[in-house]
Order: structure tokens, then sequence, then C-alpha cells
């Protein structure tokens, strides 16, 4: 049971979210995550001194910055007596994050930490299987001309066939599905067709390309990136004047006769994002007005085969700690990885016999309403830098429920390998 502290929210900003392999290809994940923090000290007026503690939520860690939190850190000019760490909870990293600065903060380690995520999706390296990289290693050890060219005549064609590391990175080693096939499975199981798919797809584009268009992303959204000397200044991915029958022309890419297409799924994405963070109590020393708080948080874990339904069983879980019922909250935020998980998690909540039989209750978990769910658009449209994803939605949602004169809110997502988790933040504290 969660028994922290209420933790502040003082700020928050993430960089434009871009395609994987378009606009922000050339930038890296050190990079993003630089501009982010180096961003969010402006932003809320905050000096560099001030910063107790970094931590970043990271899937793909770059080869040359293992500890990728210290190293961002470190380029953004906080104190190198000042300690940084990396976390990786895949998907829900960017939630991680958070959860580490907030057992930081309440075992009074530190009282101002920056949290958040960063990922570059173009940038996961390609690798070489083991034949291959025997026979490098062969040809970096021989010394004479003549063990040189013996080691490259071994070499044959398939040993310049690269491994792609990032679809090893999407792909459950315990189950052998990819995050994808993991949704073909849910949309058979709770019936879920295609066109219904395409529809939530649709809606997701118009709402973030409403919003867009509204600025309400301008503010969030507010880490201007440089590449290729222009400037990223919005989110890429959302396809303006989407179409229903655009959607629909679209082929299954992950079973012949399945109905999950890049047009109803999430795409590869790029972006970082940060938020500044203290206890509720301390943050009433600060001049800064705090954006909102996170109260309660819950991880749970399932069927790796079935994991796009991790929201479910984190937020049962949630509810049961908290009190609270899905009706209790003003939004909620769920992380589009596909349609069919989304819709999939619908059709759990409000089942009897999925609480029943998967979570031990009595009844369903309850009703998501779609009028109050990802209001703003999600991932479908969005993006989704695996690393950074958690922390954006807890940017947002608080944004929405401030915008809207609204006071709590849910945000819950899916975690390759069968997990979820949820937190619940508020614009304000109830006051006994």
């Amino acid at each position: 049971m969660n028994k922290h502290r209420p933790l502040a929210v003082m700020g928050g900003t993430r960089t434009p979210f871009a395609k994987s392999f378009t606009d922000l290809t050339g930038v890296s994940a050190v990079e993003l995550g630089t501009a982010v923090v180096t961003d969010l000290l402006t932003r809320t007026n905050t000096k560099h001194e001030s910063i107790d503690e970094v931590v970043m939520g990271n899937v793909s860690g770059p080869p040359d910055a293992a500890n990728i939190a210290r190293v961002i850190s470190l380029l953004a000019g906080i104190p190198h007596d000042r300690i940084a760490h990396t976390v990786n909870r895949n998907c829900g990293s960017g939630m991680e994050s958070i959860v580490s600065a907030w057992q930081v903060i309440n075992e009074d380690r530190a009282n101002l930490v920056i949290a958040g995520g960063t990922e570059s999706m173009s940038q996961v390296p390609m690798l070489w299987n083991e034949e291959a990289k025997a026979r490098w290693i062969q040809l970096s050890r021989a010394k004479s001309i003549w063990q040189k060219v013996g080691s490259l005549a071994a070499f044959r064609p398939r040993h310049f066939q690269p491994v792609i590391a990032l679809e090893l990175g999407l792909t459950d080693p315990t189950c052998g599905l990819n995050m994808g096939q993991t949704a073909e499975l849910l949309a058979d199981k709770f019936d879920i067709p295609r066109e219904e798919q395409d529809n939530f797809a649709l809606r997701s584009h118009q709402k973030a390309e409403q919003a867009q268009e509204a600025s309400f992303f301008s503010d969030e959204a507010a880490s201007r990136i440089r590449s290729d000397n222009h400037s990223i200044e919005s989110d890429s991915a959302i396809r303006k004047d989407q179409s229903l029958e655009q959607l629909q022309k679209l082929r299954p890419i992950f079973r012949k006769d399945g109905s999950v297409t890049a047009g109803n799924s999430c795409p590869l994405t790029d972006g970082a994002a940060a938020l500044l963070l203290t206890s509720a109590e301390h943050a009433k020393n600060l001049e800064v007005e705090p954006l909102g708080y996170i109260t309660h948080y819950a991880i749970a874990g399932c069927r790796p085969d079935h994991m796009g339904l991790g929201p479910v069983h984190a937020t049962a879980k949630l509810l049961k700690n908290s009190g609270f019922a899905l009706s209790d909250f003003d939004f909620i935020e769920i992380n589009e990885a596909f349609a069919a998980q989304v819709l999939a998690c619908q059709r759990a909540f409000d089942s009897t016999l999925y609480g029943q039989q998967q979570l031990g209750l009595s009844r369903s978990v309850g009703e998501l309403h779609p009028d109050k769910l990802n209001i703003h658009g999600g991932a479908i449209a969005l993006g989704h830098p695996v690393g950074t994803t958690g922390t954006r939605m807890i940017l947002t949602l608080l944004r929405s429920l401030k915008a809207a004169g609204k006071q709590r809110g849910l945000a819950t997502l899916c975690i390759g390998g069968g997990q979820g988790l949820s937190m619940i933040v508020e614009t304000a504290l109830e006051t006994k």
C-alpha cells in the first residue's frame, strides 16, 4: 500500500515528439534529456545548485551513456556533487522515475528532484549475431598481414546482416511475442473488430489535432530542439485531416489475418520530458505555485502475452489502496500503445467476469467513460517514446485538469513483459 506523502509537481516540460527516423533522428537521448532538464530549470526559475538529485527513465540505454541520467545532469549544469540515476521499467520508465524520486523525497534523501524520461528510438543500435561477432573479434586480433587476409577471407555475406535491436527490444522473451502480437491476442479475446480500432485511432488524431490548433501543447512541448539547422517546435506524428478511409486501407502488420495496423498503433517516437518534484510540505516554502500533486500509485503484474491489460490490474490495486472508484476521476489518461489494447482495457474494466476471475473482485472495476479518456488524444497521435511517455502523461493530465477547472485524474499505462502502473493526481490537496 502506498504510504508516501503527497508529491508536489512544481512544473514540467517536454520536447516536441517526432516519429523515429524523421525530424529528431540525429538528436541523441542525451541531447533530448539535457534540453528538457535545462529548460525546466529556466521555466521554473530554479537554480542548478538547488537540485538534489536527477532521475531519468530510459529503455534503450545508449552505449556511451550507461547511466544517462548522470550524463544529462552534468551536461545541464547541475553540480557534480549532486547524484543521478537511471530507471528502466520498459514502457513505464517515465512514470517509474517519478516513483523513484518520490521514494527519495519520502526518505528525506532529497528535497528537490528532477524526474523524467528520454528516448531516441531512432538511435537504437544495430547488433551482430554471435558468429559475426566472433569473426570481427578474430579480425581485430590478427597481427600479421596474412592473419588479417585469412580472417577477411572467412567472412560470408551473412556476417554483414545486422540484428535489429529495436525488434528484439519490442519482443517479450518469455512469451515470444512482440507487442503488436499481444494486441492481436487482446483483439481476439475481447472481440474488437478492425473498424472499432480504426475509429478509436481516428478520434485520437482528431483530439490531438484540435488540441494542437488550440495551442494546448505549446506550453507543454516547449523545449525547442534543433536538428539539421532547423528548430523542431511541435509534435510531428499528429496526422492532420486523418480519415477513416485512409486508416482502413492499411494492411495488418503483425498477423496476416489480423486487425492491428500501423494506423491504429502508436508510432516509434523520439522525445524527452521532465518534472520538478518536491514534497507537498516543502512546496510551501517555494515561490512557485505547484502545477498539482501526485497522491497515490500502484504497480501490478499480469500475463506477458496479455501485457496490454496491465492498466486494469494496476488500477484495480490502486483503487483498493486509495478508496477511490473510477467514477471519482474527472479525466483519465491511458497510454495508447494500440487501439485494440485500450479498447480491451475498457471492456475488462467493465467486466464483472474479468473482475472476479482475474482480479479477485466481486464485481467489475467500473466503467471507463469515453468522454473522460485521453481528451487531448494519446500516443497513437502524439507518439510513444518508451522511456518518456509516463512523464508526459502526468504533465498532460495535470495541465488538462487545470485548464478545465477539474480536480482529480488517473494516469495508467501497460508495460511490456506484463505489468501496469497507475497514478492519481490532484490539482489541489484537500484540507482537513
